[in-house]
């Protein structure tokens, strides 16, 4: 019982936003590797559903926090990588069941902005432990793939780099959310989290 928060702060939600991330890492690594086939979209849409939640209450606490860089990534990833990716993954499915075209190309600019907005946020993850800037650089090597994909200027041969990068982004987030349990069970770093790229 010695975990129990006593006094009114509120704890460092970041772990299960990191699990979250890593869950929907894991499942794109799956279905764009091709180790799970398209009739798994709506289960994806559904997991993706449920991160939204996590991350969007994780996002929440963080800029209550005065977390501006990970209260404000956490936001727009619930949003846009969540929630929307969810409910998109659902509509996709069940308008391709029924003949329904949709100009997916959309979805492209959509991700470019995500894109350019994550490349442009990354310097501010350089002050962060580095394991979180491993995160950022890992999507920021898949994102302009899924983006140029998803616009219809490379061909989905190319699946296989986000899907790598997304599994490697999703496993430095498992580990850094089980450093930031462990250690702060703790009291002291039992899993090394080694610091910033850039120190204040």
């Amino acid at each position: 019982m010695s975990q129990i928060n006593t006094t009114k702060e509120w704890s460092n939600p970041t772990p299960a936003g990191l699990v979250a991330l890593a869950v929907a890492c894991f499942c794109f690594f799956a279905l764009l590797s091709g180790k799970v086939t398209g009739e798994a979209i709506p289960l994806l849409g559904v997991w993706l559903l449920g991160g939204f939640v996590v991350q969007l209450i994780v996002a929440i606490v963080d800029l209550k926090g005065g977390n501006t860089t990970g209260g404000n990534t956490f936001l727009f990833f619930s949003a846009f990588f969540m929630l929307v990716g969810g409910i998109e993954m659902i509509m996709k499915f069940n308008a391709t069941n029924n003949g329904i075209l949709l100009d997916a190309r959309i979805d492209g600019w959509a991700w470019l902005v995500l894109t350019i907005v994550l490349y442009l946020w990354t310097p501010a993850f350089f002050k962060t432990p580095l394991v979180l800037t491993l995160i950022v650089l890992s999507l920021n090597v898949a994102l302009p793939f899924i983006t140029l994909m998803d616009l219809g200027i490379l061909s989905k041969s190319y699946a296989a780099i986000p899907a790598w990068a997304l599994l490697i982004a999703g496993i430095f987030g498992i580990y850094l959310s089980a450093a930031i349990i462990v250690n702060t069970a703790f009291g002291r770093e039992v899993y090394p989290m080694p610091g910033p790229i850039i120190k204040s």
